[in-house]
């Protein structure tokens, strides 16, 4: 996935999406900036690439927005997430493809939906000892 052209952009199709559907609005903005997140951590903050050449798979992206998660909101990052509904990776999946169906971001014809399930255990990645010791990572550099 990589992010889309902002002229392409149709934030209205996912306010009616937020509104209809299990996740709001700001769960839309946190995947979207989580997608910068996570190719940065791909690639490194390189400006001289082209967005398509900053393309991240589904798998990488989960696990860029479970980083970027605990980044933003540490050991209250399951909670959050939670209460937007998102409490598996296939939630993730859901969301992009809605952005992708919005023109906010771009796939590649190999990439599917089916990319996001099962990339891991939300009760694992977001158990006490693991967020202690990301935020440990973290706090060390």
């Amino acid at each position: 996935m990589s992010v889309q052209n902002p002229g392409n952009v149709n934030w209205d199709a996912i306010c009616r999406k937020a509104k209809e559907g299990p996740y709001p609005l700001e769960a839309y903005h946190f995947v979207q900036e989580g997608l910068g997140h996570t190719a940065n951590m791909v690639f490194g903050e390189n400006d001289s690439l082209q967005e398509m050449d900053r393309h991240v798979t589904g798998q990488e992206l989960c696990i860029g927005l479970k980083d970027y998660a605990v980044d933003q909101w540490g050991m209250m990052a399951p909670v959050v997430l939670n209460c937007w509904g998102i409490n598996r990776s296939d939630d993730f999946g859901v969301i992009v493809f809605d952005m992708i169906e919005a023109g906010l971001m771009s796939c590649r014809p190999d990439d599917v939906i089916e990319d996001f399930n099962g990339v891991f255990d939300f009760r694992e990645v977001f158990s006490h000892q693991e967020l202690a010791s990301h935020i440990g990572e973290c706090n060390a550099s």
